[in-house]
């Protein structure tokens, strides 16, 4: 389970480990959001707080830092990269984005539907958002999106430094939309982190299961 080589070696123990890690920690948030746990007490405290110290510069800039997980954005830069990937022939790779991204995104909405929370709401707010709110599509957009460019960068990087610097920076983009979509009034903290939680699940489970398969047509020829 420990071997980087193995058919059913490192890379699936990492991935499973993941996995089940980020599938508990959103069945707990989740749980919390259905029953009306404490988390929806933090969720609404926060939402207030940042609410009220809302200023015009900083609300036009995390405006500017939510786009990086807008459809539009996001839809570019898979095209972009589905492009290159076919360019150089990683037809696994191509797989796993067309499966992280349009699939999560899928997914995203079917949980949406299914626990249909409402946004959070204010007695002043010059800005309006629509449709359900739990978990946080732009949250969930970056998480597979980033993670998934992360994962590609890791794997065609030699260097340590390069492949954690991808990582992180992976983690940065994510921490900053997450955080953009809360002080906006978009989404409660319960929201954001939920839809990571779901990203990187799903991200773990798509990407396992092509080099899954990727390994075992090797093992094939």
């Amino acid at each position: 389970r420990l071997s980087p080589r193995g058919y059913m070696g490192l890379h699936l123990t990492i991935g499973v480990l993941l996995l089940i890690g980020a599938a508990w920690l959103f069945g707990g948030i989740a749980q919390d959001v259905v029953a009306g746990d404490p988390l929806t007490v933090i969720d609404k405290n926060v939402a207030e707080w940042f609410h009220e110290r809302q200023t015009p510069g900083v609300t036009t800039t995390m405006q500017l830092v939510t786009e990086l997980a807008s459809a539009t954005w996001v839809t570019g830069v898979m095209m972009v990269a589905a492009l290159v990937l076919w360019w150089r022939r990683y037809w696994f790779r191509m797989l796993a984005l067309v499966l992280v991204i349009p699939g999560g995104m899928g997914l995203n909405v079917l949980m949406k539907i299914a626990f249909h929370r409402h946004r959070p709401s204010f007695a002043k707010s010059f800005l309006i958002f629509h449709g359900y709110s739990f978990p946080s599509g732009h949250t969930m957009a970056a998480t597979l999106l980033y993670g998934v460019l992360a994962a590609f960068a890791v794997i065609s990087l030699d260097a340590w430094r390069w492949q954690v610097g991808a990582v992180l920076g992976a983690f940065v983009m994510v921490l900053l939309v997450g955080f953009s979509r809360v002080y906006l009034g978009a989404h409660y903290l319960s929201d954001v982190l939920g839809a990571a939680a779901a990203g990187l699940a799903w991200l773990a489970l798509c990407l396992t299961a092509v080099d899954t398969l990727r390994r075992s047509l090797d093992r094939m020829d």
